[in-house]
C-alpha cells in the first residue's frame, strides 16, 4: 500500500470522534453490541495501522464533545493525565501509548461531566449536538504547527477523519465551512464515517476537498470499514473498489434562524443568506432599498 512515507515524507491522520454523551447514551440502551469502548477499539486499530505503514507517520486524536474540544492523542506537554497502560510483553511501545492515552484521556473527559453533574442540583438538558466545527478548527491549527516543524526538504500530508453519531448543527455553519473552506486551501482531506442519520454538512466537506463520505451499514463491522475504506491513502484509494460516492446536500444555512433552506434571500455585500426578506442585513448592516410600483405618467393635454 503506497504512503506518503515510501516518497521520503510524512502522513498525518487526525481522527475527529464525536463523544456526545446524550448520543452514546441512546445507542447504548438501542444497541448493547455497539458502545463507546467498542468504537475505541475500532479506532485504536486503525491508528496503529496508520503508524505501522510507515515510521514517520504522525497521529492525533481529537474528542469533539458538546461544549469542547480536547485532546486524546497526543497529550499537550506538561499535562498532567491518568497513568497510561503499560504494553504488554512483545507490543510496539508507540501502540501501547496511543492505546493507553486515548483510554485515560476519555475517561477523564467522562468523570468530568459526572462531576458537573453531581455539583449542580438543576441539571440542563444536554444539547444532542457536538462541536465538529471547533474541533476542526482545532486539527487544522495542529496540522499548521506540525507543517511549520517539518524538516527542510520533507513533505506532510494530512488527512481528517471524523467519526460522528449526533446530529447536524446548523449554528454551526458558517463556522463549518470557514474549516472545510480552509482545509482545501491548505490540500487537508476530509473523510467522514457516519455512526447514525446522515450529515448534509459532512457530505458538503467530503465532496469539497475531495475526501471518502461513508455512512456505515452495520455498527458491527466499524472496524472493516475504517481499515478497508479510510486507511489508504488517497493516492492508493483510486485503484480500490470504493462504495460509490452519496448524493450530496448543498442545501445552505440562514443566518437568522440557522434553519437549512432550498430557497432564500443572500446579502449583496457580506453574501448573508436569509430565508425571509429583510430591509436591513443583520450582519453588515446593510440598508436595502425597496422598489416600490412605478407612479403613473401623465398625457400631456395636445
Amino acid at each position: 500500500m503506497a504512503d506518503a512515507g515510501e516518497k521520503g515524507g510524512s502522513s498525518l491522520l487526525i481522527i475527529i470522534l464525536d463523544t456526545n454523551p446524550v448520543w452514546w447514551g441512546r445507542k447504548k440502551v438501542s444497541d448493547e453490541q455497539f458502545s463507546l469502548s467498542h468504537c475505541v477499539d475500532c479506532i485504536t486499530v486503525l491508528a496503529n495501522s496508520h503508524l505501522m505503514l510507515a515510521h514517520k507517520n504522525k497521529l492525533a486524536v481529537i474528542a469533539a464533545h458538546t461544549d469542547s474540544s480536547v485532546f486524546l492523542y497526543p497529550q499537550y506537554p506538561g499535562k498532567q493525565t491518568a497513568a497510561a497502560k503499560l504494553p504488554d510483553d512483545g507490543q510496539y511501545e508507540v501502540f501501547g501509548q496511543v492505546e493507553g492515552q486515548l483510554r485515560a484521556q476519555l475517561k477523564m473527559l467522562i468523570m468530568q461531566d459526572k462531576e458537573e453533574i453531581d455539583e449542580m442540583y438543576d441539571v440542563p438538558e444536554r444539547p444532542s449536538d457536538s462541536l465538529i466545527a471547533g474541533a476542526m478548527a482545532v486539527a487544522l491549527c495542529y496540522a499548521h504547527r506540525l507543517e511549520k516543524e517539518c524538516p527542510i526538504g520533507e513533505a506532510m500530508s494530512t488527512r481528517l477523519l471524523v467519526i460522528k453519531g449526533s446530529e447536524d448543527c446548523p449554528a454551526q455553519y458558517m463556522n463549518f465551512m470557514n474549516a472545510v473552506f480552509t482545509s482545501q486551501k491548505q490540500n487537508i482531506i476530509i473523510d467522514a464515517c457516519i455512526l447514525d442519520k446522515d450529515s448534509g454538512l459532512l457530505q458538503q466537506a467530503c465532496d469539497i476537498t475531495g475526501g471518502m463520505y461513508l455512512k456505515i451499514p452495520q455498527l458491527q463491522g466499524l472496524l472493516q470499514y475504517l481499515m478497508w475504506v479510510f486507511l489508504p491513502d488517497p493516492s492508493t484509494r483510486v485503484k480500490m473498489a470504493l462504495p460509490p460516492r452519496a448524493q450530496v446536500d448543498y442545501r445552505a444555512a440562514c443566518f437568522c434562524h440557522r434553519n437549512l433552506i432550498d430557497i432564500g434571500y443572500v446579502c449583496s455585500v457580506c453574501l448573508s443568506i436569509y430565508c425571509s426578506f429583510s430591509p436591513i442585513c443583520s450582519t453588515c448592516q446593510t440598508t436595502f432599498k425597496i422598489l416600490g410600483p412605478q407612479k403613473l405618467k401623465r398625457k400631456k393635454k395636445s
